[in-house]
């Protein structure tokens, strides 16, 4: 009723759903999604999910905005190494027997214990991270991520200008600004937060993303947001649930309070709306 599903397929074959009314944000119960070992650590491209994915036919368009909100937790323990860890995530359609291998063009992830957003665009040009070349809030980023593709940071539990933020994304990319709103990213081991995204991809510079968390307006992104190509669809969908490069652990991620709708009304109060006109 809820427009989602669990995909089933061999990374999600490491997963376990369970509703469960233990740890709840609001109401009788919350959903935990698991991942267990199922890779060789050691196997760089072997992934392990457990997500939960929206249904085809509710898909919006690839240019068209939705706002998305929900709930989620971390259980102990939060993972702390430096391993591909992701949380949700925002893609494009893409064709079956379509060459490369396309990345989030917005996700949630763990850095090393910390909270972080990215976006990916098809490749920009972009320059070692200077006063010059980050100035007017270029966007920091990462061009060796993805062939033909670059990743951007757009929020950092801590902030976007510390030393794991300069060693990750140490470049700064033209056609896309980030522009800090003065919300922090909360911590991955606070127990519940809540996240509001606005999200309207654009790979020819129309992009515009809203970050907020737990109720702050943490960053706006503009720009070439997104990728585009020969074999790439005209929708975009979104997933959320643990996925991670293999590990000797378990892992599991709680969620509640999803929703999703065209207007900021549909997902957030009165004082968020208010601050980007709807």
């Amino acid at each position: 009723a809820g427009g989602l599903y669990y995909k089933k397929n061999a990374e999600q074959g490491a997963g376990r759903v369970e509703f469960q009314s233990r740890d709840a944000r609001h109401g009788k119960a919350a959903l935990a999604l698991s991942v267990e070992p199922h890779c060789d650590i050691k196997d760089v491209n072997c992934s392990e999910r457990a997500e939960v994915w929206e249904r085809p036919d509710v898909l919006a368009g690839f240019d068209e905005k939705v706002w998305y909100g929900f709930s989620m937790k971390l259980q102990d323990p939060v993972p702390m190494d430096d391993h591909r860890y992701v949380m949700a995530q925002w893609k494009r359609q893409i064709a079956a027997g379509t060459e490369g291998d396309f990345s989030p063009f917005l996700a949630l992830r763990l850095y090393r214990g910390k909270l972080g957003v990215t976006l990916e665009t098809t490749r920009v040009a972009s320059a070692p991270m200077s006063r010059k070349s980050c100035a007017d809030n270029a966007a920091r980023a990462n061009s060796e991520i993805d062939e033909g593709q670059t990743r951007i940071l757009a929020a950092l539990e801590g902030g976007v200008r510390g030393r794991m933020a300069r060693a990750k994304f140490p470049d700064c990319a033209q056609g896309v600004k980030v522009v800090p709103r003065g919300g922090a990213m909360p911590s991955a081991q606070a127990g519940w937060n809540d996240f509001v995204f606005s999200v309207r991809p654009g790979p020819g510079g129309g992009g515009h993303v809203e970050i907020f968390a737990n109720g702050q307006w943490v960053a706006s992104v503009t720009g070439r947001i997104g990728q585009a190509g020969k074999g790439l669809g005209e929708k975009q969908y979104f997933k959320f649930g643990p996925y991670r490069a293999g590990h000797a652990g378990s892992w599991t991620v709680l969620y509640d309070d999803f929703r999703r709708g065209p207007q900021c009304a549909d997902v957030a109060g009165p004082d968020i709306c208010a601050k980007v006109g709807g």
